[in-house]
């Protein structure tokens, strides 16, 4: 694709969108935030010509609070969509991600919820801890084009200024301890019982929390794996460091025995990083176990672990997009059966029963 469809969207709703919004419905247009963010590969500028196949189009985004918007949104957006043109630059407005209306209206609360499980920036470590940290990407992607109240870019804000640093060293203990303990471990017994499968499972954590480390160390928020190859290289310390050796270890031509030793060296780099950085004193080279195999990063989880504040040891992070499932999980409950096939473009086999 040669313009990414942000570009497009912006151009549209600076030249058609606002103004209509403006006259209409001046004082919800001040209290809402617009732009390209939320979820999509586009808002990222990822998009590609795969992305184009559902869910694409012209979008703008748009987070009204829920008091203004509750009861009302339908009767705007039909409004709206009598005043807009069928087209835009050879873009359809009736289809992509917003339904035909050239605009994805919602509530700011409920878009805040289903995204990160509360509608306002995290007070407390332990709602901190209970943020999917791939979700705080919808938050802070993308663009704002038009925000007079100033509400959603300051929760943007919050988040661009990233973890406070007891919930950063909260979450590295989590992850060091995944990755030795339920990841290179893991592969280092199942390949000593010559079990594949569980090789596969073991390694595959492995590598992607080893990422997810990476991400940490240098204080940036770790993305959707299928973005990750376009991320990590941008880290400004381990990007460099981390993907010779990702690229090495994912290799289906790589052995298993080498793809352990490859896992070892991550942990080393890993390892030296906390150290220089301070998360972790300096101690001496650790012998590699024949049975065990190198569980070094276990050490710095104990380490971590035993100099944070005592009401925040037993917080287990979440990592799981539990808040977006559930909002998935009632949208889908209620769509017509055809429609979601199709969005999925599963088409019936011609000539079949």
């Amino acid at each position: 694709m040669t313009d990414s469809i942000i570009d497009v969207s912006r151009d549209f709703f600076f030249e058609i969108l606002l103004p209509i919004l403006e006259r209409e419905y001046p004082t919800e247009t001040s209290q809402t935030a617009f732009g390209v963010f939320g979820y999509g590969s586009e808002v990222l500028r990822l998009d590609d010509d795969y992305s184009s196949d559902h869910h694409w189009g012209l979008r703008i985004n748009a987070l009204m609070p829920d008091y203004l918007i509750k009861g009302r949104r339908e009767e705007i957006l039909g409004i709206i969509e009598e005043k807009l043109p069928e087209t835009y630059r050879g873009h359809s407005l009736r289809e992509g991600l917003s339904g035909g209306k050239g605009l994805a209206l919602v509530s700011l609360e409920a878009f805040l919820a289903q995204t990160i499980g509360i509608d306002y920036p995290p007070k407390s470590y332990e709602e901190w801890l209970s943020i999917p940290e791939e979700d705080i990407i919808h938050i802070i992607n993308g663009e704002i084009w038009h925000d007079e109240s100033g509400c959603f870019s300051a929760i943007r804000k919050a988040f661009h200024d990233y973890y406070p640093e007891p919930v950063r060293l909260r979450r590295i203990a989590h992850w060091c301890r995944n990755y030795s303990g339920m990841g290179s471990y893991a592969l280092h017994r199942a390949l000593l019982r010559h079990n594949e499968y569980f090789a596969g499972v073991a390694f595959a954590k492995s590598m992607r929390l080893g990422i997810q480390l990476s991400f940490l160390l240098d204080k940036e928020y770790f993305t959707y794996d299928k973005w990750i190859m376009a991320f990590l290289p941008r880290l400004p310390r381990l990007g460099g460091v981390i993907l010779p050796i990702v690229n090495e270890a994912v290799r289906l031509s790589t052995s298993w025995e080498r793809k352990l030793e490859l896992l070892n060296e991550m942990a080393d780099v890993l390892d030296q990083t906390m150290v220089k950085d301070g998360i972790i004193k300096p101690h001496p080279t650790f012998e590699k176990s024949a049975t065990s195999g190198y569980r070094i990063l276990e050490h710095a989880y104990a380490e971590i672990l035993q100099g944070l504040p005592e009401d925040i040891r037993s917080i287990v992070p979440v990592w799981e997009q539990i808040y977006l499932e559930r909002m998935h999980s009632n949208y889908v409950a209620g769509l017509d059966l055809a429609y979601w096939d199709d969005l999925l473009l599963l088409k019936p086999e011609e000539g079949g029963a």
